[in-house]
């Protein structure tokens, strides 16, 4: 019997159930056939609900989305520094490029974890903890890129004027936008670990 003031999940059912195929209430009503298999598909399913496309999905655009806006940030406000610069000292716009590529860079990052996400989504064995792994993994890379992205704007966009006017400084910027760029270095990395995991939950059929 089951204490029905006690919550009980679903695969502390499914081992009732599989002990026997009578379930007696409280009222000892008997559970019919097509009951016991509506409790059974419930509970082999459970772990691989529809909802865990969604977070896999949405961490892989999260990924590629968020790397992209630090990606364009970062490249628009150092380019309008290399403009400004270029007019006074059009012979060190190629060196002071140096930004726009460390900041064209994270969009690769995204793109990567975004694809890595993508192509382990399986329709009809997905289970939720992917979902959260994969979700997890793309605001890792995503968000961090963005973080990235902004720090190496602006360093970028001041870097370069300095420069033009004190060449002594260009190492010191190249080594602040290193410290940068390595921001959305360790979200690639943290991104790539969490992809790998794995669940130990097999989903018997379509989700959910």
């Amino acid at each position: 019997k089951l204490a029905v003031n006690r919550p009980v999940s679903v695969s502390q059912l499914l081992g009732v159930l599989s002990s026997s195929r009578i379930f007696c209430l409280s009222r000892g009503s008997v559970l019919s056939d097509k009951m016991y298999s509506v409790l059974l598909q419930a509970a082999t399913t459970q772990d691989c609900p529809s909802s865990s496309l969604f977070f896999g999905f949405l961490g892989a655009a999260s990924a590629l989305i968020f790397a992209n806006f630090g990606a364009a940030y970062g490249t628009a406000k150092s380019g309008v520094g290399v403009a400004s610069m270029g007019v006074m000292r059009p012979e060190l716009v190629m060196r002071s490029i140096i930004p726009v590529v460390m900041a064209g860079v994270l969009g690769i990052y995204g793109l990567i974890i975004a694809v890595i996400i993508g192509s382990s989504i399986k329709e009809d064995a997905y289970p939720l903890f992917l979902g959260f792994a994969h979700l997890a993994s793309g605001l890792s890379c995503g968000l961090s890129g963005l973080a990235a992205g902004m720090a190496i704007g602006i360093v970028g966009d001041a870097g370069v004027r300095a420069a033009a006017q004190q060449p002594k400084l260009f190492v010191g910027m190249i080594l602040i936008l290193i410290f940068a760029e390595a921001l959305g270095l360790y979200g690639l990395i943290v991104a790539i670990i969490l992809t790998t995991k794995t669940s130990k939950f097999a989903c018997s059929g379509p989700p959910s």
